[in-house]
């Protein structure tokens, strides 16, 4: 996994996705972390995601509604 310094914070490689609300996301495996660049510019990392859910978001017919039904209020989120 790649990762970039920007500001003294560690961002992770991530992948556009094409998504209303979503701009890219990105997966740390060996930590679990999942990073979320939203729309408006925020960055979000959600600690302790399994792969599974990280695979499940990349292949879900809307990215938006998958975060939000899964992943919005069952992970930690660090806003970066």
């Amino acid at each position: 996994m790649h990762f970039e310094l920007i500001q003294n914070k560690f961002i992770m490689e991530r992948k556009t996705v094409s998504s209303s609300n979503i701009a890219s996301i990105g997966y740390d495996e060996r930590n679990q972390i999942l990073e979320i660049e939203f729309n408006r510019g925020d960055i979000y990392q959600y600690m302790d995601v399994p792969s599974s859910v990280h695979k499940a978001l990349m292949n879900a017919d809307s990215h938006g509604k998958y975060f939000s039904a899964n992943i919005r209020n069952n992970y930690h989120p660090v806003k970066l």
